[in-house]
């Protein structure tokens, strides 16, 4: 009999472990609300990120501010989960030889990823926050100008 139940035990303890393993080695899965378009119109101009799965572990972005017909701002987004390790690659024209800057996830839970570099000038963090399923905050912060800042922008899913 007790031979029996340690087995048991020894299952359920293996079970548990495998679905540990999984749930950490699927954080990208968390963030498949970020799929999709989405924007914000503003009185200066427009803001917009189109999200789309490459495979079962990348997601890319692009994100742009238009202002009239002019593009002020255009970036590249990675979103890759390797192993264990979720990050954020983000590349934006006329900045760090248009090179990427990764950001190492250090927060996650059903409605929100926060990634950081800290050794990154401006952001050291960005986060991404789902308010409803067709609206989420992207907010960015950090030091700029030898004080501490942030920006919030708020967005909405378009069909």
């Amino acid at each position: 009999m007790f031979q029996k139940i340690t087995l048991a035990l020894l299952l359920l303890a293996t079970v548990s472990c495998k679905n540990s393993e999984s749930n950490e080695k699927d954080k990208i899965k968390v963030a498949r609300w970020l799929l999709g378009n989405w924007e914000n119109k503003l009185a200066d101009g427009k803001l917009s990120e189109t999200w789309k799965k490459v495979n079962d572990s990348t997601f890319q972005a692009q994100s742009y501010f238009i202002k009239e017909k002019d593009t002020l701002h255009f970036e590249t987004i990675t979103l890759k989960q390797k192993g264990e390790e979720l990050t954020y690659n983000a590349a934006v024209i006329g900045q760090n030889g248009d090179k990427p800057v990764t950001f190492k996830l250090t927060n996650l839970t059903e409605k929100q990823l926060v990634f950081e570099n800290s050794k990154h000038d401006y952001p050291k963090k960005i986060s991404y926050t789902q308010i409803t399923e067709d609206s989420l905050v992207a907010e960015i912060s950090g030091i700029l100008a030898g004080k501490p800042s942030s920006e919030k922008f708020s967005m909405k899913k378009i069909k």
